[in-house]
């Protein structure tokens, strides 16, 4: 399998975090888990389908993937190939008027959100491609043709800065007074743009980080779910089950 992150061009920098070009031989069934950033995808080649309840459902050759709250499956088909565009937090405001709590815990057909024959266009034009820089050049056309000039929302950015810098722990009431807001409009145009509420976001920050931590250190669990403010281990692993579908021991043990 291959899995290769391609910085996108200065102008899109400020919008986007990465490419990824995704290719996989064989039919693979594989977990997602909650993250912060809003994905589109294009396969150019093969399926890809999502698992839900034991129901595998087909889903659209260029689609987007909200923010979720709980870990997703899914199925691609063998001989797949998949370029991804991981938005930065605030970023797909830039592209399209959609409110980006709309997409949360979804995954629908791109051409919801743009043009039917923009999309079409799209794909047939990575359908003849025959390199990922032709194929990232592609998606980079079609991207910056739906650029939109729209001012930046200072307040929600400066939210998702004092989250990260907590690594997810921070209080919405001392996020709050750090910004100088109250709760109700912040987290209205927090939702709109990020793609739901800075306690929830912050929830996503908070598990990524314990989950880098399981992952790459040799800490006890205890010490790790004190260290990120988890002070009943109960609910830490209550929690880190709905993210991942698995217990933290069971995520250690195997790696």
């Amino acid at each position: 399998m291959r899995f290769d992150k391609i910085p996108p061009v200065d102008s899109l920098k400020p919008y986007i975090k990465h490419f990824v070009i995704s290719e996989s031989t064989e039919e693979t069934t594989y977990k997602i888990f909650p993250s912060t950033s809003l994905v589109i995808g294009f396969q150019y080649q093969g399926q890809l389908a999502s698992i839900t309840k034991g129901q595998t459902n087909q889903l659209s050759t260029a689609g987007i993937t909200g923010l979720s709250d709980h870990v997703k499956v899914f199925k691609n088909s063998a001989d797949i190939g998949t370029i991804l565009v991981f938005f930065t937090e605030v970023g797909l405001a830039f592209f399209t008027s959609c409110p980006a709590n709309e997409l949360f815990n979804q995954s629908i057909s791109l051409d919801t959100l743009f043009s039917k024959q923009t999309i079409n266009e799209t794909e047939e034009k990575l359908a003849l491609a025959q390199t990922d820089s032709e194929r990232i050049r592609v998606v980079e056309r079609f991207l910056l043709s739906q650029l939109k000039v729209i001012q930046r929302d200072k307040l929600v950015i400066e939210a998702v800065r004092l989250i990260y810098e907590s690594k997810g722990t921070i209080r919405i009431s001392e996020l709050n007074r750090k910004l100088a807001t109250s709760q109700s409009p912040l987290e209205k145009r927090f939702r709109k743009l990020v793609g739901t509420t800075p306690k929830k976001f912050a929830s996503i920050v908070r598990f990524n980080t314990v989950f880098n931590d399981l992952t790459t250190s040799s800490k006890s669990l205890t010490e790790i779910c004190y260290e990120h403010n988890f002070f009943d281990q109960s609910h830490f692993i209550k929690t880190f089950k709905r993210y991942t579908g698995e217990t933290p021991e069971h995520i250690k043990w195997a790696e």
